[in-house]
């Protein structure tokens, strides 16, 4: 049965491009959209992981100006919460590009560094020393994994853009969790 299916769907490709051959047709690229650069399967992976990562992480830090105790970890908040919206234009951007769909294979999981959504919600019901304990463990985490999965990129990727995206977090990322160890 399944080798009928694939001799069927061969002979069916095959009728296609014969007919737009002799129609003197050939598929050309969407004008609007430059081919996608050489996305292997660690770059896909690492944006669709870095994608929900960064989302929860976001999650938790538009909670601290109401909820810190301390005013510099709600600035330190603030300011990392800015750099991952800017992050997530930049991975969605670059998932458009790889031209892989933007299925969520990670939707609901919790891994480590990921902000768990019992976190967020723990974190809804509580503020100052609670708070902040609750955001500075998660968010250290956070960016730990958020570095290493980062480095693996920049090793085993293979796309250009991914691999400047990951240095680039990268270092914002030494620099968050030095100043977090400041204000904490």
């Amino acid at each position: 049965m399944q080798l009928r299916r694939n001799v069927l769907t061969r002979r069916t490709a095959v009728a296609l491009l014969l007919g737009l051959a002799a129609a003197g047709c050939t598929p050309q690229p969407a004008a609007d959209r430059p081919a996608p650069a050489a996305f292997n399967d660690t770059d896909t992976a690492w944006i669709q992981l870095m994608i929900p990562m960064d989302e929860r992480a976001s999650l938790l830090t538009d909670l601290a100006p109401a909820r810190a105790g301390r005013p510099a970890l709600a600035a330190w908040a603030k300011e990392a919460g800015s750099k991952l919206d800017d992050e997530l234009v930049d991975l969605r951007e670059l998932l458009r590009l790889s031209g892989v769909p933007d299925t969520r294979p990670h939707e609901g999981h919790t891994m480590p560094g990921m902000v768990g959504l019992d976190t967020v919600h723990r974190a809804k019901n509580v503020t100052g020393d609670g708070f902040d304990r609750l955001l500075t463990e998660s968010l250290r985490a956070h960016l730990v994994q958020v570095r290493m999965l980062c480095a693996s990129e920049r090793t085993s990727g293979s796309a250009a853009q991914a691999k400047d995206l990951a240095a680039a977090i990268e270092r914002s990322v030494a620099e968050q969790i030095n100043r977090l160890d400041e204000v904490t």
